[in-house]
Protein backbone atom coordinates (compact mmCIF):
# COMPACT_ATOMS: atom_id res chain seq x y z
CA UNK A 1 0.00 0.00 0.00
CA UNK A 2 2.81 2.41 0.88
CA UNK A 3 4.52 1.64 -2.41
CA UNK A 4 1.35 2.34 -4.40
CA UNK A 5 0.83 5.62 -2.53
CA UNK A 6 4.44 6.64 -3.17
CA UNK A 7 4.09 5.92 -6.89
CA UNK A 8 0.86 7.90 -7.15
CA UNK A 9 2.36 10.89 -5.30
CA UNK A 10 5.50 10.82 -7.45
CA UNK A 11 3.46 10.76 -10.67
CA UNK A 12 1.35 13.65 -9.38
CA UNK A 13 4.45 15.76 -8.67
CA UNK A 14 5.84 15.02 -12.12
CA UNK A 15 2.53 16.04 -13.72
CA UNK A 16 2.42 19.28 -11.74
CA UNK A 17 5.98 20.19 -12.64
CA UNK A 18 5.05 20.66 -16.31
CA UNK A 19 7.49 20.37 -19.14
CA UNK A 20 9.32 23.70 -18.93
CA UNK A 21 11.72 25.41 -16.57
CA UNK A 22 11.47 29.18 -16.20
CA UNK A 23 14.31 31.67 -16.00
CA UNK A 24 14.50 34.35 -13.32
CA UNK A 25 12.38 37.43 -14.17
CA UNK A 26 13.82 39.90 -16.68
CA UNK A 27 12.59 43.32 -17.84
CA UNK A 28 10.89 45.15 -14.97
CA UNK A 29 11.10 43.57 -11.57
CA UNK A 30 7.36 43.29 -10.97
CA UNK A 31 5.31 40.48 -12.46
CA UNK A 32 3.29 42.74 -14.79
CA UNK A 33 6.23 44.51 -16.43
CA UNK A 34 8.61 41.58 -16.56
CA UNK A 35 9.12 38.38 -18.51
CA UNK A 36 10.59 34.91 -18.14
CA UNK A 37 12.02 32.42 -20.61
CA UNK A 38 10.70 28.85 -20.51
CA UNK A 39 12.92 26.00 -21.71
CA UNK A 40 12.49 22.20 -21.52
CA UNK A 41 12.98 20.97 -17.94
CA UNK A 42 13.85 17.43 -18.94
CA UNK A 43 16.92 16.37 -20.86
CA UNK A 44 16.44 16.66 -24.60
CA UNK A 45 17.80 13.48 -26.15
CA UNK A 46 19.47 13.84 -29.55
CA UNK A 47 20.98 10.90 -31.40
CA UNK A 48 24.40 11.36 -32.98
CA UNK A 49 23.94 12.72 -36.51
CA UNK A 50 20.29 13.72 -36.00
CA UNK A 51 18.26 16.91 -35.49
CA UNK A 52 15.58 17.52 -32.86
CA UNK A 53 13.13 20.42 -32.45
CA UNK A 54 12.80 22.19 -29.10
CA UNK A 55 10.42 25.00 -28.10
CA UNK A 56 11.59 28.02 -26.11
CA UNK A 57 8.85 30.39 -24.92
CA UNK A 58 8.75 34.00 -23.79
CA UNK A 59 6.30 34.42 -20.91
CA UNK A 60 5.31 38.08 -20.77
CA UNK A 61 3.74 39.97 -17.87
CA UNK A 62 0.49 41.77 -18.73
CA UNK A 63 2.20 45.15 -19.11
CA UNK A 64 5.43 43.96 -20.75
CA UNK A 65 5.23 45.22 -24.35
CA UNK A 66 8.85 45.07 -25.55
CA UNK A 67 10.83 43.17 -28.15
CA UNK A 68 13.22 40.64 -26.62
CA UNK A 69 16.42 39.38 -28.24
CA UNK A 70 17.37 35.77 -27.52
CA UNK A 71 20.92 34.52 -27.92
CA UNK A 72 21.43 30.77 -27.84
CA UNK A 73 24.88 29.42 -26.92
CA UNK A 74 25.80 25.76 -27.36
CA UNK A 75 29.05 23.89 -26.72
CA UNK A 76 31.20 22.40 -29.47
CA UNK A 77 29.60 19.33 -31.05
CA UNK A 78 26.07 20.67 -30.58
CA UNK A 79 24.57 23.05 -33.14
CA UNK A 80 21.52 25.22 -32.63
CA UNK A 81 19.58 27.01 -35.35
CA UNK A 82 18.74 29.84 -35.05
CA UNK A 83 21.21 31.27 -32.53
CA UNK A 84 20.00 34.88 -32.55
CA UNK A 85 16.26 35.57 -32.43
CA UNK A 86 14.25 38.75 -32.04
CA UNK A 87 10.82 38.11 -30.56
CA UNK A 88 8.73 41.14 -31.46
CA UNK A 89 6.26 42.48 -28.91
CA UNK A 90 3.40 41.59 -31.27
CA UNK A 91 4.75 38.16 -32.32
CA UNK A 92 4.10 34.66 -31.03
CA UNK A 93 6.05 34.00 -27.82
CA UNK A 94 7.11 30.50 -28.95
CA UNK A 95 10.33 29.85 -30.87
CA UNK A 96 11.31 26.54 -32.43
CA UNK A 97 15.00 25.65 -32.19
CA UNK A 98 16.66 22.89 -34.17
CA UNK A 99 19.23 21.07 -32.05
CA UNK A 100 21.72 18.79 -33.80
CA UNK A 101 24.64 16.61 -32.80
CA UNK A 102 27.30 15.57 -35.28
CA UNK A 103 28.03 11.90 -35.88
CA UNK A 104 31.28 12.41 -33.95
CA UNK A 105 29.85 14.25 -30.95
CA UNK A 106 30.80 12.41 -27.75
CA UNK A 107 27.92 10.80 -25.90
CA UNK A 108 26.84 12.67 -22.79
CA UNK A 109 25.11 15.77 -21.44
CA UNK A 110 25.65 19.28 -22.81
CA UNK A 111 24.26 22.58 -21.49
CA UNK A 112 22.65 25.01 -23.93
CA UNK A 113 22.29 28.59 -22.62
CA UNK A 114 19.46 30.96 -23.52
CA UNK A 115 20.16 34.66 -22.86
CA UNK A 116 17.27 37.12 -23.15
CA UNK A 117 17.76 40.88 -23.48
CA UNK A 118 14.82 43.30 -23.54
CA UNK A 119 15.15 46.73 -25.17
CA UNK A 120 15.09 48.27 -21.68
CA UNK A 121 15.22 46.63 -18.27
CA UNK A 122 17.08 43.67 -16.88
CA UNK A 123 18.24 40.72 -19.01
CA UNK A 124 17.74 37.15 -17.85
CA UNK A 125 19.11 33.74 -18.78
CA UNK A 126 18.50 30.07 -18.28
CA UNK A 127 19.79 26.78 -19.69
CA UNK A 128 18.60 23.34 -20.67
CA UNK A 129 20.39 20.03 -21.10
CA UNK A 130 20.87 18.21 -24.37
CA UNK A 131 21.90 14.57 -23.98
CA UNK A 132 23.66 13.01 -26.96
CA UNK A 133 22.80 9.32 -27.28
CA UNK A 134 23.92 6.58 -29.67
CA UNK A 135 21.94 6.17 -32.91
Amino acid sequence: MKTALTIVMTLGLVALSGCHTNSPRGGGMTKDVGFKIAVPNRDTDVKQGEVRAVTVSLQRGESFKQDVKLQILAPEGISVDPTDILIKASASPDVQLRIAATKNTALGAYHVSVNAMPKTGEPTSTAFTVTVIAP
